[in-house]
């Protein structure tokens, strides 16, 4: 500068003056926008950045499970991989709109061939050229192996760039079919229907929450705030009181036995008397959870609990039980049952077996509807109806299953006249549930106690603390425990030589139960059906220690109708394999079968101190009024001649004539015995023998 003219000099300093000053301005506007984008408008700035990268998801927890009271599984959530592809991560890279379409069509060869899809279909969903989309839901094992290789470079020449396995909960149920009717199904929305997947859904679900996360650009979660872990977030398990074992023979004989009597359906309920605990409880028709679309909705109902029927003489033990505790009955007392036929009013009253006079034991060995009616009549409405309300009938029992019926006793706005407590006494005008009358079984096996019923042992977290533990707990005493034991002794007589359920017992243990074959109302007449039946049997083993109640109700069966030839068998081998699971060994010093008369009668083994009355210090027992109508009953029967037809025609006219028949072979009936035009009574057994026709 020194060597320059001043005037230059002093223009160049002009200049870089200047220069320095615009650049000091644009410095200054610079740090001025900085300041304000980065401090004054900041915040504003950040939130619209995060909420372009952030997504708000909605996190579903693990489901819980359910086991049985050994610790099966009977419901668990599985992983099952997903496809998802990104488009535009598959053609990254690739140039030109023709190289791009040949690059999808490939890819949709492939894809369709390994997943079992149409490649057109797979073009179609790839054409949209979305960052994201599911190409295929729940994939097997071999099909994600395979999309393992084809995405991976290493093992791949060509990989498809784009696709990702994404695990997709769903429910599976190992045991498939067993307790289907009580567990019930999970939706594809993941929410419990039916059963105890929806009583429990918001215990099995746990806590669903929504987290913000990043995502990539193929739409994965990366990262997540929040510091609330997956075992706090998982639904609670649930272990039941139900065996596994137990469950599935009932769900085996209620099948067989609807295969056998051609039944509409069919239910059973087992427990443990001195818990309340259910051990099994079936409906046949059942269905898979696993594939609940495939099945009818009327094989998903649980009927042990929803359906309600007339019970029959199954309430009769109740009834007497009622007359012993209010002291209206004594346990040995003769009752005269009219010689089979009791005429009250305008109507007839029928007894299946003709006699005379009856003990309280004889009447439930011989399931008398006469010596019945009037123990209920001397006890009185109200006693009876506050008896069976004190039983459980009428009422839900509060078992934690969707649909419970109550049952019904009477209308609310009035008390039973005559007739309808001789029908009540027999159990017709009423009806109860398969629950309620196992239940109600339990309470006379257990002293008098009725319990509430436990299906559900503990509801656990998933760090394994008990949230939730049920215990036995008496809900009320219905009866004294003297009167539970006597009938106990009593219905000890219906399983022996003489009585109506000997098909239910068992060797080497006592069996204490009662059987029933009650008439089904026609809703086209309003009238009772002769054609259609409930067949039931519900009892206790062993008899002098009771360990475990089965109720069984078949349904319409077309092959028989009685309630102790076919229900029965169905008790016993349920009862046999149930008492093997739970370790209760046969006594070999329990009596065999025999007949009971009124020398040996059980009740007065049992209440000894009692002396029994003599049927002359008995007067006889008249109610005016009409009565319960039913099929009359004849003294002697002849034998028709069933020569030549099926066995299905030949069953059907033994049943309606009270028959019992044997069968032997298939086809054609070629010999029977005793010989078409023998005289017979109702309940003689005849053999059929029948033969291919040539």
């Amino acid at each position: 500068m020194r060597n320059l003219d001043p005037a230059r000099a002093r223009w160049i300093k002009v200049r870089m003056g200047v220069l320095c000053a615009v650049m000091a301005t644009g410095l200054g506007g610079i740090v001025a926008s900085a300041w304000r984008v980065q401090v004054e408008d900041g915040p504003k700035w950040r939130m619209a950045a995060e909420n372009q990268r952030q997504r708000r998801l909605h996190v579903e927890p693990r489901r819980g499970s359910i086991y049985d009271r050994n610790g099966t599984p009977l419901a668990v959530s599985v992983d099952v991989p997903s496809l998802s592809v990104d488009v535009i991560e598959m053609i990254r890279g690739v140039e030109g709109a023709e190289a791009q379409a040949r690059v999808l069509k490939d890819a949709s060869v492939r894809l369709g061939a390994t997943l079992s899809m149409d490649a057109n279909e797979v073009y179609e969903k790839l054409a949209t050229r979305r960052r994201f989309l599911w190409l295929k839901r729940r994939i097997g094992a071999e099909e994600s192996e395979a999309i393992r290789t084809m995405s991976d470079a290493k093992r791949d020449p060509h990989p498809i760039r784009g696709l990702a396995l994404e695990g997709d909960a769903r429910r599976y149920y190992p045991a498939r079919e067993i307790g289907g009717t009580v567990l019930g199904f999970v939706a594809p929305d993941g929410l419990g229907k039916d059963g105890l997947e929806l009583a429990l859904d918001e215990e099995l679900r746990g806590q669903s929450v929504e987290v913000k996360g990043l995502r990539d650009r193929a739409g994965r979660l990366i990262f997540s705030d929040g510091n609330s872990e997956a075992h706090d977030l998982a639904g609670s398990d649930v272990t039941l009181t139900l065996d596994t074992s137990i469950q599935h023979t009932a769900e085996q004989e209620l099948a067989a036995s609807m295969r056998t009597y051609e039944t509409k359906s069919a239910s059973l309920v087992a427990l443990d008397p001195r818990t309340g605990e259910i051990l099994a409880m079936a409906s046949s028709p059942g269905f898979n959870p696993n594939d609940y679309g495939e099945s009818d909705p009327d094989a998903r109902r649980d009927r042990p609990v929803t359906d309600r029927f007339e019970p029959g003489s199954v309430m009769k033990p109740f009834t007497i039980a009622e007359a012993l505790a209010a002291g209206t009955l004594k346990p040995t007392e003769s009752v005269y049952c009219e010689r089979g036929s009791y005429q009250l009013g305008n109507v007839t009253i029928h007894d299946t077996h003709i006699s005379e006079w009856l003990t309280p034991t004889q009447i439930l060995a011989k399931s008398s509807n006469i010596g019945t009616l009037k123990i209920a009549l001397e006890l009185g409405e109200p006693a009876l109806y506050a008896g069976f309300r004190k039983f459980g009938f009428g009422e839900p029992t509060g078992i934690p299953l969707p649909g419970e019926a109550g049952g019904v006793l009477r209308p609310k706005s009035r008390p039973w006249v005559q007739v309808e407590t001789a029908n009540a006494s027999f159990g017709q005008g009423i009806s109860v549930t398969a629950l309620q009358l196992a239940l109600a079984m339990g309470a006379i096996a257990d002293g008098g106690r009725l319990h509430e019923p436990i299906l559900i042992k503990r509801l656990t977290d998933s760090r394994g603390n008990v949230i939730q533990e049920n215990s036995a707990k008496v809900k009320r005493e219905v009866v004294p425990a003297w009167a539970a034991r006597t009938v106990t002794e009593m219905l000890t007589a219906v399983v022996e030589e003489g009585g109506t359920g000997v098909e239910a017992a068992i060797p080497g243990f006592r069996v204490a139960g009662k059987t029933a074959t009650a008439q089904k109302v026609d809703p086209k007449t309003g009238k009772y059906s002769q054609e259609k039946y409930v067949a039931s049997f519900v009892g206790f083993v062993p008899a002098d220690k009771p360990r475990l109640v089965v109720a069984v109700v078949l349904d319409e069966p077309v092959i028989g109708r009685y309630g102790g030839d076919l229900a029965g068998p169905v008790f016993r081998r349920v009862a046999e394999a149930a008492l093997r699971t739970m370790g209760v060994t046969p006594n070999s010093s329990a009596p065999h079968p025999v007949l009971v008369t009124r020398a040996d009668d059980p009740a007065d083994v049992a209440m000894d101190v009692l002396r029994p009355v003599a049927p002359a210090d008995v007067p006889e027992t008249t109610v005016p009024g009409p009565a319960f109508i039913g099929p009359p009953v004849a003294a002697s029967l002849t034998l028709a001649d069933l020569r030549g037809r099926t066995v299905r025609e030949s069953v059907r006219t033994l049943a309606k004539a009270g028959l019992l028949p044997e069968i032997e072979g298939t086809g054609r009936l070629v010999r029977q015995a005793p010989e078409p035009g023998a005289q017979v009574s109702p309940g003689t057994r005849v053999h059929l023998v029948f033969e291919p026709s040539s």
